[in-house]
């Protein structure tokens, strides 16, 4: 690892050399983003290309300090809706694996697991460690399980994800967080999109829009349902959903934006399998799972408001309310789940610049408050009892109730200290309660509370600027991640006083440059963070797992991106893009069960992952694409005695859009995913056990080659 930071070192140190010898940009142009035809969806990572076919700097979300990802010194990967619809519109784990430093595993569109630099590897089934927002709502549940999956992509604007506890706004997260902004109509008038995917097994996608802008406010409407045979037996899905975003009393400075969503879903789930049948018949489910046509169905409802003004020149603020409800009921093998949870709360923060003397500074200063209910239990599955007909509930056999509680106030402060020199600063202070019911049996009730002590979370950077459109940044940062309250209870459950949060400091140094006359942009971070106080899950019954903490875990590596724009008319171009996390995760110290894991690699993320792509841009509105994955074999247990294999994946996709009249348009596409049919485990399940002696069951197989079209009409007036 010294070897792979020495050479980061030399690389950013050669940048930086090469962009001395380059005439100085003006600020003022480097900074403009008018006048863009975004086509940064052909082009990669980042960026966006200009009506004069060059690269130009993207802004982020008004969240941050500043709206410059150049100026940000941070990490941050930034989708396009463009780049989010790239493949085939319903499975958003291909896009998310562009990225560097990301990585998401699907076991099916409704499980999944996101980790960025390998924090929350580890989890048993879903995401935690990360929380992500739709819009100023979070997607992120009070018991730290995260999904954006049920979101729809053709309604996202763009994705940011923020990678490390880089930023105190969002709760300084270790793993850090993922923005989802929702579309909103943006263009003067009304705009009615039609579109329809069809593909390979089952593979059917509809979804109507409809979008209004005013002076005075916007309107967007779209309603989608998506279904799919699946690949694998017992893997049937089907959702649905409607999407509303828009503003209203829409001023020179204030604005109401308002948010909701609605979601159903009734998606089969075929489970992991074992190395043979992964083998030889990858289409089976886990044979529990067929014999009980197990399944997860629910309905989930997210609302929310924002209002933002201006108090004076120098003051702004943004003040956001939400609501977020999920009835879900899912029988599986061994019971039936069924929960209600509901979940709201409150955000505000200040925006404000000033000057001290001459040096010109920024802050953003805030509060947010969290709230989530949950009342739940299981019932018994006579599945074995139905005759071949799955499922049939049985008597009731737990009974829960959960509360949990959090504020997060958080302040970033931003000085430029020279014209090439700035200082940012920020701090995050979370306290977080929960009660604990237990509710059914009646002769095991009991209510408990617990309350962490408040965690401090502080970050400081250093940006320098060679150039207006060089970057190279020095950050040091603190984050933590709280226990899933399944992880705070005992094997009896009841509370474990004793469990700690995970916590860590994360050491980055990076660089961001634009080369070549703004055709090249170039992007390299190298960072370094331990994590202490390690929570493992340790499994005590078929979906029963506790928490212990168990050690501590190293996270380092190093993340490089490039883009290219190589414009050789006006009317074709090619744009190559390429990705690469070179990265090293250990047990620093692990002592699980008087076993020594110690040195160990990091079970559940591969140390490697590269991916690249090319667009060409044909004329007459015709474009092909293609995208490479290369993943690195994964520990699929913490002794290492098992690996799964690398692999590697190529997707391409064929597209023509085209004005039929005026104001209407045509998008036709075709796409082919995993080319050469390549086997290869789409997700796996860490330190699986077998039952009854049974093989454990690590794998859940992806999909082999398949295929999909989608027709799309548009219309302006």
């Amino acid at each position: 690892m010294k070897t792979t930071l020495l050479s980061f070192l030399f690389l950013l140190i050669l940048v930086t050399g090469k962009s001395f010898a380059q005439d100085t940009i003006p600020k003022s142009k480097s900074d403009t983003l008018s006048n863009h035809v975004d086509l940064s969806f052909l082009s990669g990572r980042l960026i966006s290309i200009s009506a004069h076919n060059e690269l130009q700097p993207l802004t982020i979300s008004s969240y941050h300090i500043n709206d410059s990802l150049l100026n940000a010194p941070a990490s941050i990967s930034i989708l396009s809706a463009q780049q989010i619809q790239r493949n085939n519109l319903s499975d958003i784990s291909p896009i998310l694996n562009t990225l560097p430093g990301v990585f998401m595993q699907s076991g099916g569109i409704n499980t999944n697991r996101i980790s960025i630099r390998g924090i929350g590897a580890r989890t048993p089934y879903g995401t935690n460690k990360i929380r992500a927002f739709y819009g100023s709502i979070p997607l992120t549940s009070g018991d730290s399980e995260t999904t954006i999956e049920d979101i729809d992509l053709q309604m996202i604007d763009h994705i940011e994800v923020i990678k490390g506890p880089l930023s105190s706004l969002y709760g300084a997260g270790l793993g850090g967080a993922i923005l989802l902004t929702p579309t909103q109509a943006t263009t003067l008038g009304s705009r009615s999109v039609v579109s329809s995917t069809h593909g390979s097994f089952g593979l059917v996608k509809n979804t109507v829009s409809y979008g209004l802008s005013t002076q005075g406010g916007s309107l967007n409407l779209s309603y989608h349902k998506l279904e799919n045979d699946g690949y694998r037996d017992n893997s049937h899905y089907n959702r649905e959903g409607v999407t509303l975003a828009g503003e209203l009393f829409r001023k020179e400075k204030s604005k109401l934006t308002y948010f909701g969503n609605y979601t159903y879903l009734k998606a089969y789930l075929p489970s992991s399998v074992s190395k043979t049948s992964f083998d030889t018949n990858p289409r089976a489910a886990a044979p529990t799972w067929a014999a009980a046509k197990g399944y997860e169905q629910y309905k989930s409802y997210l609302g929310g408001l924002a209002y933002d003004w201006q108090a004076a020149d120098w003051l702004k603020n943004s003040t956001s309310i939400f609501i977020n409800a999920k009835d879900s009921y899912e029988p599986r093998p061994f019971d039936i789940l069924y929960q209600h949870t509901t979940a709201y709360g409150a955000r505000t923060q200040f925006f404000g610049d000033f000057n001290i003397g001459t040096m010109k500074s920024n802050f953003i200063a805030g509060l947010e408050y969290f709230k989530d209910g949950f009342k739940g239990g299981t019932y018994a599955n006579l599945y074995q009892q139905n005759n071949g007909n799955g499922t049939l509930q049985g008597d009731r056999q737990t009974g829960t109730g959960q509360d949990r509680d959090f504020i997060n106030a958080f302040a970033q402060f931003r000085i430029q200290l020279s014209r090439k020199f700035e200082v940012q600063a920020g701090v995050n202070y979370n306290k977080t309660k929960f009660d604990l019911d237990n509710t059914f049996p009646l002769d095991t009730r009991s209510s408990e509370s617990y309350s962490y002590n408040g965690i401090w979370s502080p970050q400081l950077s250093l940006l320098y600027k060679p150039s207006a459109l060089q970057t190279i940044y020095a950050s040091v940062s603190r984050g933590f991640s709280l226990p899933s309250i399944e992880e705070t209870l005992t094997a009896d459950g009841t509370i474990n006083p004793n469990i700690k949060p995970e916590n860590g400091y994360n050491f980055e140094v990076g660089g961001k440059f634009y080369l070549a006359n703004k055709d090249l942009y170039v992007e390299v971070s190298a960072y370094r963070m331990q994590i202490k106080d390690l929570l493992v899950a340790q499994r005590v019954g078929d979906d029963q797992y506790i928490g212990i903490n168990a050690g501590e875990t190293l996270h380092e590596g190093i993340e490089a991106s490039i883009n290219y724009n190589w414009q050789i008319s006006d009317s074709f171009s090619i744009q190559p893009y390429a990705a690469a996390s070179i990265g090293h995760y250990e047990f620093k110290e692990f002592l699980n069960n008087d076993i020594n894991y110690s040195g160990k690699d990091l079970t559940g993320v591969p140390n490697n992952k590269v991916n690249g792509g090319v667009t060409l841009l044909i004329p007459h509105g015709l474009y092909l694409s293609a995208d490479y994955y290369y993943t690195d074999r994964i520990p699929l247990n913490d002794a290492n005695s098992l690996y799964s294999d690398s692999s590697n994946l190529l997707n391409t996709k064929l597209g023509w859009r085209h004005e039929i009249l005026k104001g209407l348009s045509t998008h036709l596409s075709a796409g082919v995913n995993n080319i050469t049919d390549t086997r290869y485990a789409s997700m796996v399940l860490v330190n699986a056990t077998g039952v009854n002696g049974a093989p454990p069951r690590y794998y859940y197989p992806g999909l082999q080659v398949n295929y999909y079209g989608n027709v799309s009409l548009s219309y302006s007036f």
